[in-house]
């Protein structure tokens, strides 16, 4: 009896060693992309070569020591494990990437070089820069790559070109970072499953390189904006962001690529392969359309009550770039939003709150939840007339499990509960109370439009990297961190 307590005590606590083993080869994974901003500084003959070179050493070595140090005896990575690895990996990701802006020509401190790491693995895009112009070009391709990583997520590319970890627990750690309610995979392995994502990623982005190249921006800002396009990122290599290059085609193709990361990569992978219906008769898909279509209607109408200089067209142009950069958290830009009345800004905000469809690369508690959340809430309202009558909660034909509903609601009320604790925080701080609330939305839905965050003050920078990355990994991953029962034997 006392032989069988010690076992069930051991088997509870968490593996560190496979954690650690796993955390290194994402390090040497982290190390070879820092090659892309080190070649590019190399190319332009600039000083900013050296700190990535070194920052790649750093990382590479990190990652080398310990997997070729740290043996663990059992390498199944269970569900703590797995979310503990997620949450670890996102911060870990951040400190090392943090490295060239720290020693690099940007001379950032620890504080604002975090929070710039981690606002781009987020794909966030909030920052301390004002003018990225002034930036060297291995900075801000690093910047707009630190996205591309982020955007669909390190832990699922990491499954990609680690097959091993399919049976080391893959499934859980797909489930720790994949976002929405459920969590569909195109294959029973796991490891296929993220090949085919990230394959359709890199289409998407490849495309859209191409694409912008063929307008008025050179190469260089064509991958940089591809990078953080797809990724629904929004960092840019100007201050006036898409809006600089005063270009429709640029506008237009932009606005098609941020449309698509807003649409869940599953769904889009089963219509290319044949399944078209799955895509455009699945319910969530055809909310998001209409959610844009209706808002760009409301967006038009105000622009031309609150703008009289400008024209309809041009009205109509500026509502849907905003709508579709707002609600797929993106970000970009074409013109000032901020002249077009209150009315504008509070759907704003409400969009940011919303974001797009689950599965996709898009911040925001997601339409799937908000739709979930709406058939419970109509459903409740219905039983108060007709107690007796029992209705499922159904999305896209499928009924939904009463587990997965209270995990639903549970998770709105603790989206909105983070956003106003981060508001009432970021307030106490100092910061005006409509900013520090704009700036909390902003962050925990990982929109990041808008702000001067060179005035938040450091521990408030520290604040708003936690609602990021909590935002980022949807909540649960990172709140259970915080939890008795999570390290409990």
């Amino acid at each position: 009896m006392r032989h069988s307590h010690l076992h069930k005590s051991k088997t509870g606590l968490i593996n560190f060693p496979v954690l650690l083993k796993v955390e290194g080869w994402l390090l040497m994974i982290e190390s070879v992309f820092f090659l892309v901003p080190c070649i590019t500084s190399f190319v332009y003959d600039e000083t900013d070569a050296i700190p990535f070179l070194v920052a790649a050493g750093i990382t590479a070595l990190s990652g080398f020591l310990l997997n070729q140090y740290i043996h663990p005896r059992n390498k199944s990575l269970r569900k703590r494990e797995s979310i503990l690895v997620t949450s670890l990996t996102w911060v870990v990701f951040s400190i090392f990437g943090m490295i060239p802006f720290i020693f690099g020509s940007t001379h950032m401190s620890v504080s604002d070089g975090f929070f710039e790491a981690m606002s781009g693995f987020t794909t966030t895009g909030v920052s301390i820069i004002s003018d990225p112009a002034t930036l060297s070009h291995g900075i801000l391709i690093w910047r707009s790559l630190l996205q591309w990583i982020g955007g669909l997520g390190i832990i699922l590319f990491t499954l990609a070109v680690i097959p091993m970890l399919n049976s080391a627990g893959g499934v859980h750690l797909y489930n720790s970072e994949v976002t929405g309610i459920t969590h569909d995979k195109l294959t029973p392995r796991i490891s296929s499953t993220a090949k085919r994502l990230w394959g359709i990623y890199l289409i998407l982005t490849v495309s859209l390189t191409f694409l912008l190249w063929l307008g008025p921006m050179d190469i260089f800002e064509s991958i940089c904006h591809a990078l953080s396009t797809v990724s629904t990122g929004g960092f840019s290599t100007r201050a006036e962001s898409i809006g600089a290059w005063h270009s429709d085609y640029i506008t237009v193709v932009i606005l098609i690529f941020m449309f698509i990361g807003g649409v869940n990569f599953t769904l889009m992978i089963k219509a290319l392969t044949g399944s078209v219906k799955s895509l455009t008769a699945n319910e969530v898909f055809q909310v998001y359309c209409k959610v844009i279509g209706i808002m760009t209607l409301i967006f038009g109408v105000l622009i031309m009550l609150n703008v009289r200089t400008m024209g309809w067209g041009e009205a109509a142009m500026n509502a849907l770039f905003q709508v579709v950069s707002t609600i797929t958290s993106t970000g970009y830009t074409i013109g000032n939003y901020l002249a077009w009345g209150p009315a504008c800004m509070m759907m704003i905000l409400l969009l940011m709150m919303v974001g797009g469809c689950a599965g996709s690369t898009s911040g925001g508690a997601k339409l799937d939840r908000i739709l979930t959340v709406n058939r419970y809430v109509r459903n409740e309202i219905y039983r108060v007339i007709h107690p007796n009558v029992i209705k499922g909660v159904s999305v896209s034909g499928n009924v939904l499990s009463g587990d997965i509903i209270n995990k639903t609601v549970a998770f709105i009320l603790i989206y909105i509960g983070i956003i106003v604790i981060g508001a009432i925080a970021l307030s106490i701080m100092g910061l005006p109370y409509i900013d520090s609330f704009y700036t909390s939305v902003s962050c925990t839905g990982n929109t990041g439009l808008g702000g001067e965050y060179i005035a938040v003050p450091d521990v408030g920078k520290w604040l708003l990297s936690f609602l990021m990355l909590t935002g980022r990994l949807e909540i649960y991953s990172v709140i259970v961190l915080f939890s008795k029962t999570f390290w409990k034997l």
